[in-house]
């Protein structure tokens, strides 16, 4: 099949980009910096020669987005904003223009439209959306405001010969250098990999691996469509969660943070402690019901494979390979 990945030359777009060519799909990433072959550029704002490849092909899986390892200034929470919505917006128009639209477009979304909880998981069909949470700090709620507008985009697109399918995805665990949990790892090896403001929060993820594979299955399956949760089946309190990487890696102890520490470290690495301190307990409600079949439903089992390939990669660096 022809695919297009708009924003795929982050993290999670060259994961499912290399999976998708490896499966002999055709793949063309748009980028505001194209360097390959396959890469086209373009703005993510208005449309140009890019949406020629929207024309005609099979699916579309939009990623476009500002990062959100960033601090959350005023000016940063409106580029995430900003980025993501107009993104979605002309993606719609040039689907909307095309002589043979794609049959299907996957949109990114994130599991952070739910609200902070302890209590019970959210699913697609009883989660609570977040926003006016007790014990939430306030600007929590934007993030929440960006994942709303950001699947409106979609979902107001006019695109009937389109289904539509909102990724409302969790963490996206892959050893690669950069991501989330190469961070946690490092974090991990230096002592550091202990619970952070009691670690009651829930972490909610997904392993690389299911992640490409829940995709896969939601392109195959014409019969879903509207917002789906790309998340494991097990979502854990932080405690236990960096518990069980602290085994997997062997390292015994992990110093603990407070808080305010937390917010310090924040600081120094220039993110934000939403995403340590925002309890996400998440869950894949309707993958489950359609028959999907996760291959790491349990962390434990999920860390184990992605701490064994960190090693490799460690050592192929050490290589130079």
């Amino acid at each position: 099949m022809k695919m297009v990945l708009p924003g795929g030359t982050g993290q999670v777009g060259t994961i499912l980009g290399h999976a998708l060519t490896a499966a002999g799909h055709e793949v063309t990433v748009l980028t505001r910096h194209p360097e390959r072959e396959h890469e086209i550029g373009w703005d993510g704002v208005t449309l140009g020669p890019w949406a020629e490849a929207v024309d005609g092909c099979d699916v579309v899986i939009n990623l476009a987005g500002r990062s959100v390892s960033c601090r959350y200034t005023a000016e940063n929470l409106r580029a995430m904003m900003d980025s993501r919505v107009d993104s979605a917006r002309v993606i719609g128009e040039a689907i909307a223009a095309a002589a043979r639209p794609p049959r299907v477009w996957l949109q990114m979304s994130t599991a952070t439209i739910y609200a902070h909880r302890f209590d019970a998981a959210h699913d697609e069909a009883t989660g609570v959306i977040g926003g006016s949470e007790a014990g939430a700090p306030d600007y929590w709620a934007y993030s929440v405001e960006i994942a709303k507008n950001w699947e409106q985009a979609q979902a107001e697109a006019r695109t009937p010969a389109t289904r539509k399918v909102a990724l409302r995805s969790a963490m996206v665990m892959s050893p690669d250098r950069g991501g989330v949990f190469d961070v946690l790892l490092r974090l991990t090896r230096l002592g550091l990999g202990g619970p952070v403001a009691g670690g009651a929060q829930y972490v909610s993820w997904i392993h690389d691996e299911d992640f490409v594979r829940a995709v896969e299955f939601l392109i195959a399956r014409d019969d879903l469509a509207g917002p789906v949760n790309l998340a494991s089946p097990g979502p854990l309190p932080h405690r236990k969660f960096m518990q069980t990487l602290r085994a997997a890696w062997g390292v015994p102890v992990g110093l603990p943070a407070t808080r305010r520490m937390a917010e310090l470290g924040a600081f120094a690495l220039r993110s934000d402690t939403e995403l340590l301190l925002k309890s996400r307990r998440v869950v894949p409600g309707r993958l489950r019901a359609a028959g999907f079949g996760f291959a790491y439903p349990e962390w434990e089992r999920a860390a184990a494979d992605l701490v064994r390939r960190a090693r490799v990669l460690r050592r192929r660096s050490v290589a130079g390979v």
